[in-house]
């Protein structure tokens, strides 16, 4: 069964020391695939490992990975008492040199490059990558899930615009072949009817197009990403059309052609969402 490229999961679990920690996976369509990652401070080391995790499940589609941690142990505060001490001597040898009156103030002080830092964890990465390699992958299959849903949904919507495609030709064909005979009854002579015959002929183009409706009916029920295939088959579908359209001397026949180039237009907007 085809898949959507559009699917959203979130999923949260306790993570000690770290509190709690939630996976939230956000895809859309995209020609390729593009993973993006926004990850908490300290995990740049696991930004592989995540990747390799949805790109095995994940074919196509533009995919937006968040991951945040909440309710873990406060960072501590580290100052730099060594290089306060230097920038206090600096600022008072400064001073006295050339007379400055003003007195430094604390905020100053701490607003100094290198002064003030938050202490990274040191808690190992390999510990932490279980847990969340799990949380990981079920996220992956919760939106998985959901893209099939809506894979579902665009499936059973292109197979009713192949039936009516297929509705659609067959009424072409019954009324070209009428078409054809009432004008071949009406010209003088053989050169008139093989000029007509050979401008007007679509026999080949309603048999590939016949082709093409079958084609996309079995991709429709086939599995894999098969998104680029459908949209391949609807362009030469609509290629047939359009030729059809080009050569026909039949009214009827026309305007059943441009019903059928909206069907096959909505089958390529749909495409675009197939994984």
């Amino acid at each position: 069964m085809i898949s959507s490229m559009t699917g959203f999961a979130s999923n949260e679990s306790p993570l000690e020391p770290c509190g709690r920690i939630c996976v939230e996976l956000r895809s859309i369509n995209h020609k390729f695939r593009e993973v993006s990652l926004h990850l908490p401070e300290g995990f740049l080391s696991l930004e592989e490992r995540i990747k390799k995790e949805i790109e095995s499940k994940v074919k196509r589609g533009r995919i937006t990975c968040v991951i945040s941690i909440t309710g873990g142990a406060a960072n501590k505060i580290f100052i730099n008492r060594k290089l306060l001490k230097n920038y206090l001597a600096e600022l008072h040898h400064i001073r006295n040199e050339f007379r400055i009156s003003d007195n430094i103030r604390m905020v100053e002080l701490i607003n100094l490059p290198g002064i003030l830092s938050l202490e990274e964890s040191t808690l190992s990465k390999n510990k932490i990558w279980p847990s969340l390699k799990h949380l990981l992958f079920k996220s992956v299959q919760d939106l998985l899930k959901t893209r099939q849903r809506e894979g579902r949904a665009i499936a059973g919507y292109l197979k009713l615009r192949a039936k009516k495609l297929e509705r659609f030709l067959k009424n072409v064909k019954s009324r070209y072949s009428e078409s054809v005979k009432a004008k071949l009854a009406v010209l003088r002579n053989d050169d008139e009817k093989a000029s007509f015959l050979k401008d007007a002929d679509i026999s080949e183009e309603m048999e590939r197009l016949a082709f093409h409706i079958k084609n996309l009916t079995r991709k429709l029920s086939a599995s894999g990403a098969v998104g680029k295939e459908v949209d391949f088959i609807a362009q030469e579908m609509q290629r047939e059309t359009n030729t059809m359209g080009a050569k026909s001397s039949d009214t009827r026949v026309s305007a059943l052609v441009v019903q059928m180039k909206s069907q096959i237009e909505k089958i390529r907007e749909q495409a675009q969402n197939i994984e």
